[in-house]
């Protein structure tokens, strides 16, 4: 009988081990949490090239390494751009010491007012290491659509007078280059620290 108990003991153990496996290999792997839209594996911005304060063309691959947060915007932009901006600002104070792993991008949707001299001196306003992006009307479309960015001219009283319609969402990328979280333009600065944070 005691031979029996051994070997059912054995047994036991050895099925409780198997059924176990799956939640040990899982131990060492961090469970992500957003509250944006988890769009990991849509590849979204893989396309992006636009020119940034310096005249250097950026894409994705230059901030390998950083958490990037990508939002698209124009400098002359009355309420949504300003207050998304110092948003993301205040996200950084949250962030501490972790916000040197991170790089806002404000990609314009009006490269033909947004020079990169302009768009550099808005962006900077808000936090020193935010960078704008612009570039040509054919750069705009380009990365605009790798983001499946909306964005479109709305005809003012002049022609110069003109506005943009254009998306709010902020687009994160993850350090190895790839979209992983849509966050909606109205979030808290809470909520974007709190995303970014789990992909540091």
């Amino acid at each position: 009988m005691s031979v029996f108990s051994s070997k059912r003991r054995t047994v036991l153990s050895a099925v409780a081990l198997i059924g176990l496996a799956p939640v040990l290999s899982a131990c060492g792997k961090k469970e992500l949490t957003f509250i944006g839209s988890d769009i990991t594996g849509t590849k979204l911005g893989q396309d992006m090239a636009m020119v940034d304060g310096t005249g250097q063309v950026r894409t994705l691959a230059d901030y390998k390494g950083k958490v990037v947060l990508v939002f698209f915007g124009f400098t002359q932009c009355p309420d949504v751009c300003p207050t998304a901006m110092a948003e993301l600002a205040q996200a950084m104070e949250l962030l501490g010491d972790d916000a040197s792993k991170v790089q806002v991008l404000m990609v314009s949707v009006d490269p033909a007012r947004d020079t990169p001299e302009i768009l550099s001196a808005y962006v900077s306003a808000f936090h020193p290491n935010f960078v704008g992006l612009t570039g040509t009307p054919e750069q705009l479309s380009n990365t605009a659509k790798s983001f499946k960015a909306y964005y479109a001219k709305s005809p003012g009283p002049t022609p110069d007078q003109y506005s943009m319609d254009h998306a709010s969402s902020f687009y994160l990328i993850d350090t190895e280059g790839e979209a992983r979280v849509l966050i909606s333009g109205n979030a808290s600065a809470q909520d974007i620290t709190s995303d970014i944070q789990q992909l540091l």
